[in-house]
């Protein structure tokens, strides 16, 4: 069975929310799916001043566990067009990188911002550029999730992966067709791993 890793950084949920629709995704391709999420950094004090979601469920990463997996999907918040947290997690990951562990890999990317042009693709190929660089293949979100192209309603998603736009003030979670997104990307994600490695 495809092993799939939704691995994330979550400050106000919007993020958490979707690597579980991915996982929901992944698993409706018949793969196993994971959420885990890359350590905070934060300090518990500041974490709880700047409002964070302190009660997420999901366990904490370890580097070695990226080499469980068939595929990788990380998503993260974006912070000024970077990925905060999880470039730490990620610059750990050079032990791997050497062995050559996670080459061959799928990966993919999702994001969130406060605005709907707050840096999401930046974020996204900020992704992608540590997930080539371990040697992974890449999926977005194609075309074939013809949600990210509506203009009814404010939605996030691109072709580089699903997204979402959180509000200045963290309030607006993410919408069902964001969500259908994450779910489409975590399908195309865990299809592929099990055409590549099945």
């Amino acid at each position: 069975m495809t092993k799939v890793l939704v691995l994330y950084y979550s400050s106000y949920g919007h993020v958490e929310k979707r690597a579980h629709e991915i996982a929901a995704g992944a698993r409706e391709a018949g793969a196993s799916a994971d959420v885990k999420r890359v350590p905070e950094l934060l300090s518990p004090e500041a974490a709880k001043a700047a409002n964070n979601e302190l009660d997420q469920t999901a366990p904490v990463a370890r580097i070695d566990d990226l080499a469980d997996y068939d595929a990788i999907v990380v998503g993260t918040g974006t912070r000024f067009g970077r990925m905060s947290q999880m470039a730490s997690f990620l610059d750990q990951a050079g032990g791997l990188w050497a062995k050559r562990a996670l080459h061959g890999k799928v990966g993919g990317a999702f994001a969130s911002s406060a605005t709907q042009h707050g840096g999401q693709e930046t974020t996204l190929f900020t992704i992608i550029t540590n997930l080539r660089h371990f040697g992974m293949t890449v999926v977005g979100l194609n075309y074939g999730f013809a949600g990210q192209m509506k203009v009814d309603e404010i939605t996030g998603g691109a072709p580089y992966g699903a997204t979402t736009i959180a509000g200045t003030d963290a309030q607006r979670q993410p919408s069902e067709n964001e969500l259908a997104g994450a779910r489409y990307q975590g399908r195309a994600i865990a299809e592929t791993a099990a055409k590549l490695h099945g």
